[in-house]
């Protein structure tokens, strides 16, 4: 086991491994763990008494090392500020998607310099919270050429990248919604599909600005004979279409799920192999809106995931140990059933088999939070206790 370039990772109160086959529980817990990494991937997991011996030792003083939090919908390609927005809508003024435009204008008036520098920044923090993977979307576009890109530039940081083209209707076409979409699906989808692995549609009927049922499969059809996977944000502002369309075409995701039907929630149980409902609670704190019911739906046997949804209008943080604190605290889960949701949960949600999970051969993305559990990512909210484990120096994984 100590082949050239191992790493012990020793000294752990415990290593949180997501794979209940390995430790107590669901979460896979392993009092007094340790890791051994070679190269970029994991080489053996399990009690530090029985640790192989490596070419290096690190040790984390006590620390719980947990698998690199998931982020598996964010929208970091952006110029601009919508504090303003945010201080309206904490004074009583309702969202309904309008003010994307405020952050395409200022996004199409950066330099691609400008703008990647602005995306290396978030990256960053990003890293400095803890989060190994990142999935990237661009919609602040809205034009061929700018959303190209914003999907370029965001693929120098990471694999995980998704046209989101149809984000909203742009306001000077919102009379012309059917030659939009034929942009949507011509000539910018041809454009984008270089750069991106995944295609998304904001579905939302009670937004003037949004897409209906049909024209969303009419984008995600398109998308998915451009060989690209399907991703849907759905039934955000009120009942509608999302879920039911998402799980109909096997996207991989379907995101937000504020508000859902007894059947909705059905579909997603029966789709649970296919379809992961990943919620976004730092939307709903930024937003003012009601938070969706993740205890519900666990136990109905949804398969569930935790994003941020980092974007300069409905939620400007990037940390996923709010997100579970959130979750934890508004939204019915255990702090182990949000922690899983937001790795191994998230990394299903991007049909990733390599992330999400500390167990040998797969990647050795590992997080370390400076206390002596995993609880107090949720017991002590807003602190910057989560820090990724620097062994090789590398952006977030795509």
């Amino acid at each position: 086991m100590s082949g050239a370039g191992s790493v012990l990772i020793a000294g752990a109160s415990e290593v949180v491994t997501g794979d209940a086959t390995l430790g107590r529980g669901d979460l896979g817990l392993i009092p007094d763990g340790a890791v051994v990494v070679e190269g970029d991937r994991i080489a053996w997991v399990g009690p530090a008494s029985e640790a192989p011996e490596a070419d290096r030792r690190v040790d984390v003083g006590g620390r719980t090392v947990i698998p690199g939090f998931v982020d598996s919908h964010s929208h970091l390609v952006f110029a601009g500020d919508r504090a303003r927005e945010f201080t309206a809508r904490m004074a009583g003024e309702r969202y309904d998607g309008g003010g994307i435009g405020v952050s395409v204008a200022a996004t199409r008036a950066a330099s691609d310099d400008e703008l990647r520098a602005l995306v290396a920044g978030r990256i960053a923090e990003i890293r400095a919270g803890g989060t190994t993977t990142v999935e990237i979307k661009s919609g602040y576009g809205l034009s061929v050429a700018d959303e190209e890109r914003s999907l370029r530039i965001a693929r120098e940081f990471t694999e995980e990248t998704t046209f989101l083209g149809a984000h909203v209707v742009p306001q000077a076409l919102l009379e012309e919604r059917d030659a939009y979409l034929d942009l949507v699906t011509g000539p910018m989808l041809a454009a984008c599909a270089p750069h991106a692995r995944w295609i998304d549609v904001f579905c939302e009927p009670h937004s003037a600005h949004a897409f209906t049922e049909a024209e969303s499969r009419r984008v995600l059809e398109a998308g998915r004979a451009a060989g690209l996977g399907l991703r849907v944000h759905g039934n955000q502002l009120g009942p509608g279409p999302g879920v039911r369309l998402a799980v109909e075409l096997e996207a991989a995701s379907v995101d937000h799920c504020t508000y859902l039907t007894d059947d909705d929630i059905d579909a997603l149980a029966g789709a649970a192999d296919t379809t992961v409902a990943t919620l976004l609670p730092g939307v709903e704190f930024s937003t003012r809106s009601p938070y969706p019911d993740a205890r519900r739906l666990l136990d109905a046997g949804v398969s569930l995931a935790l994003a941020s949804d980092c974007n300069p209008g409905t939620c400007y943080t990037s940390s996923m140990a709010f997100v579970i604190a959130l979750a934890v605290r508004e939204m019915g889960l255990t702090v182990a059933e949000a922690l899983l949701a937001a790795t191994a949960g998230s990394a299903m949600s991007l049909r990733r088999n390599d992330i999400g999970i500390i167990s040998t051969g797969r990647r050795a993305d590992l997080t370390v939070v400076d206390a002596p559990s995993h609880e107090h990512l949720a017991y002590r909210p807003g602190m910057a206790l989560a820090r990724v484990l620097d062994l090789i120096e590398r952006a977030p994984s795509g």
